[in-house]
């Protein structure tokens, strides 16, 4: 398993490991290296003593230094100088070197700086070699060979160590900008979220609380005159009251989010009957309306369709003034078409709206792959929205 890693460069638990057992194998090799005739014991015991004294270092200080930083530095050193002593206590003692040099990139992971704290270490421990074996006729052949070796491994080594190190650096950076780029992009995600409920929310409350609650106010004002004038019947008030029924289910349905009332019971074409009778009832407007035989479309496409259907009649009730209103739904080549069509006032389509209905319902349109096209003719204003029969292609 991996041991969990600290602050330090070198706080993982093999470390300590890997060095306890490097300390004994310098006491079984100097030990080995005492003559059978019992002479002393001192190079045994010099090497437990300074191999004790650095290992409560190593606990305390060296295993918990931030690489790079001064106390990695002081680690190094002292490592330097520890070497080199065991190695002037016992030749054999120069086993350590070959925990000091990762321990050495670990600390100092840049190539050049750690190249020429290695050499150090080398040197000093060949200076222990020449302290030690000086006086041995080829003390210099075997300490050179034996040094050129291991700083040669040592150098090989050191550069993979440092190049995964870079690799693990770099790739921790691109984890961190990766985390930071997708957590920009969720919240980004999440404010269009929010902005396209916002106006999916405006246009349904438009196409329909709003729409009916203006027939109501028609309707109330209406009825305040035939009050006035003495003429107000039963009927007139049933009329205010089923428009408010209807204002209170549409409501409710907003707020459920389901489908449109008047698609709960029958398809676009039932849904289109309904919405013209309860025009009819409203204004006292005649208006023909013409549903063709249409295979069934989504319940998507319905929706849209609808909704154009009640903003162009809330438009002809509130701006037109005309005398006959046309609902027509048929299919042309790939596309379901709703045409509304009018003989009132006509209007600029092209000029500035003040209001949110008409820019609305082309945005609803568009999302779906339609369309909306308006010809504001006087006496003949028509309003006409194609929607594909596979919404957006």
């Amino acid at each position: 398993m991996t041991e969990p890693m600290t602050d330090g460069a070198a706080s993982g638990r093999g470390w300590g490991v890997s060095l306890a057992a490097t300390v004994l194998a310098c006491l079984v090799a100097a030990a080995s290296a005492i003559p059978t005739d019992g002479e002393t014991w001192v190079p045994v015991g010099m090497t437990v003593v300074i191999g004790a004294v650095y290992g409560v270092l190593f606990v305390t200080i060296i295993r918990k230094a931030p690489r790079e930083s001064a106390a990695a530095w002081g680690a190094v050193v002292t490592t330097i100088v520890v070497s080199g002593i065991l190695t002037v206590v016992s030749p054999s003692n120069a086993i350590l070197q070959f925990w000091a040099y990762p321990l050495v990139w670990t600390l100092i992971p840049r190539a050049k700086p750690a190249l020429a704290a290695t050499f150090a270490l080398a040197l000093s421990v060949f200076l222990g070699f020449w302290a030690s074996t000086g006086d041995e006729a080829d003390w210099l052949v075997n300490a050179l060979l034996t040094q050129g070796i291991s700083y040669a491994f040592n150098v090989v080594m050191g550069l993979w160590i440092t190049s995964v190190w870079r690799y693990a650096q770099t790739r921790e950076r691109l984890l961190d900008e990766l985390t930071a780029a997708q957590d920009e992009l969720a919240s980004l995600h999440r404010d269009a979220g929010t902005t396209a409920e916002r106006s999916r929310l405006s246009r349904e409350l438009h196409d329909t609380l709003a729409q009916s609650l203006a027939g109501v106010v028609l309707l109330v004002q209406r009825s305040r005159r035939e009050l006035a004038a003495g003429t107000l019947t039963d009927d007139a008030l049933e009329v205010v009251e089923d428009s408010a029924r209807t204002a209170l289910a549409e409501t409710r349905t907003l707020v459920a989010g389901s489908a449109p009332v008047e698609l709960q019971d029958g398809g676009i074409g039932t849904a289109l009957e309904t919405l013209a009778e309860r025009f009819r009832r409203e204004t006292g407007l005649v208006i023909d309306v013409d549903v063709a035989a249409l295979a069934p479309l989504d319940r998507e496409i319905d929706v849209a369709l609808l909704r154009c259907a009640q903003e162009g009649l809330g438009n002809v009730r509130k701006h037109s003034d005309a005398r006959r209103v046309t609902l027509s739904l048929y299919d042309d080549a790939d596309a379901a078409v709703l045409r509304i069509g009018n003989d009132g006032r006509g209007f600029d389509p092209g000029g500035r709206a003040s209001g949110f209905g008409l820019s609305g319902l082309r945005t609803r349109l568009e999302l779906i792959g339609g369309s909306l096209a308006i010809d504001g003719t006087d006496g003949a204003v028509t309003l006409v929205a194609r929607v594909p029969r596979g919404g957006r292609s």
